[in-house]
């Protein structure tokens, strides 16, 4: 009894780990590569240079097809999960089919699922016979492609009926939303689950958003999601600069603040002073400095500057000028959040709440 016990929490923790971990985070490197990178390409395709802006322009207009990300969500997917090339090959077309089935479209989401399928099946049949090259295709695109299809509709209405509903949130409770949000994705940025995936499913301008109260919500959530993954990054990079040095500030401010999760396991506390720099940051974000974002990079904190990128390239379009996004992205995404975490962790030091050393990276 007490085998079959362990032999369960095994398969939960494994599958828990292949597609919340393994396949979240493929997820948020196909829309990286394809989606906001052409979001940070379509910039430069500004420069008044008539070979390079139709160069620049081609390749924003692959990058922002649907059928384009859904494929690089689904290849993405299968080389995470181990996939051989005709289940990989596969899984291609049974992303770009569950991110645009449905009206509107189900988006990430979509492609998460539909590939999840496509690749599993596809794996289940590779090697089983002399046929692959026809079986396997056949298997993962019509169980993955079936999924895509029959759940888009779905899927895309439920997606946008939650951005918007956080959207509307947003616009008419700016400072409890500030508070949620930027707590929320902070906390999901450190534990080991893709918080850029989770961003890019739902902080995403809907057709009926645009224009209105709603598309000013959606992007302030994403810029209070911004703060929130900020705060830990940043915040764990300061906080922890006597054990950690420099190292640690590349390491946990530019990479990922996830490296503290061992930590974290051992030592809860230590993650109360970059918490608490998001629930006090992510108001005065929606609120008095009006910070805002959109899509995967909402989910992406300092990691590469890519939540910088996507602030600047979203504010701009909303007419805000350099130099006051450029001030607020230093106060509010590094300065404030080093400086509040650096305090509310002295103060527990000195508590006796938070040891020397419990934020040493191993």
């Amino acid at each position: 009894m007490a085998n079959k016990t362990e032999n369960a929490k095994k398969g939960v923790k494994y599958y828990a780990d292949r597609y919340f971990i393994k396949a979240m985070g493929a997820m948020a490197k196909g829309i990286f590569a394809t989606l906001l990178i052409g979001t940070i390409l379509a910039q430069f395709a500004r420069i008044p240079w008539e070979p390079l802006q139709n160069l620049l322009n081609t390749i924003v207009a692959a990058c922002q097809n649907g059928n384009v990300i859904g494929g690089a969500i689904g290849a993405a997917i299968a080389l995470a999960l181990g996939a051989k090339p005709f289940t990989l090959c596969s899984a291609i077309v049974v992303g770009a089919i569950g991110y645009t089935s449905g009206a509107g479209g189900a988006g990430p989401v979509g492609s998460y699922i539909a590939s999840l399928v496509g690749v599993e099946i596809g794996r289940l049949v590779e090697g089983k016979t002399k046929v692959d090259i026809l079986l396997v295709p056949l298997c993962s695109l019509l169980t993955g492609g079936l999924v895509g299809y029959l759940l888009g509709a779905p899927l895309g209405a439920f997606m946008r009926w939650l951005g918007q509903l956080i959207a509307g949130a947003t616009y008419m409770h700016p400072i409890p939303m500030g508070i949620i949000i930027s707590v929320a994705m902070g906390l999901i940025l450190t534990a080991p689950i893709s918080s850029a995936a989770i961003a890019a499913m739902i902080f995403i301008i809907t057709p009926e958003m645009a224009g209105s109260n709603l598309e000013t919500g959606i992007m302030l959530a994403a810029g209070a999601a911004t703060i929130g993954c900020c705060c830990h990054m940043v915040g764990f990079a300061a906080a922890s600069f006597r054990e950690n040095g420099w190292g640690g500030v590349v390491s946990l401010g530019l990479g990922t603040s996830m490296l503290q999760v061992p930590n974290v396991i051992r030592h809860p506390l230590i993650l109360v002073p970059p918490t608490l720099a998001s629930a006090i940051l992510g108001p005065l974000g929606t609120t008095l400095f009006q910070m805002k974002n959109i899509g995967v990079s909402g989910g992406m904190g300092t990691c590469g500057f890519v939540g910088q990128i996507g602030t600047f390239t979203t504010m701009l379009g909303t007419g805000s000028g350099w130099l006051e996004i450029l001030l607020k992205v230093l106060l509010l995404h590094i300065a404030a959040p080093a400086v509040l975490a650096v305090v509310f962790s002295e103060i527990m030091h000195k508590l006796g709440w938070i040891k020397r050393g419990s934020m040493t990276l191993e």
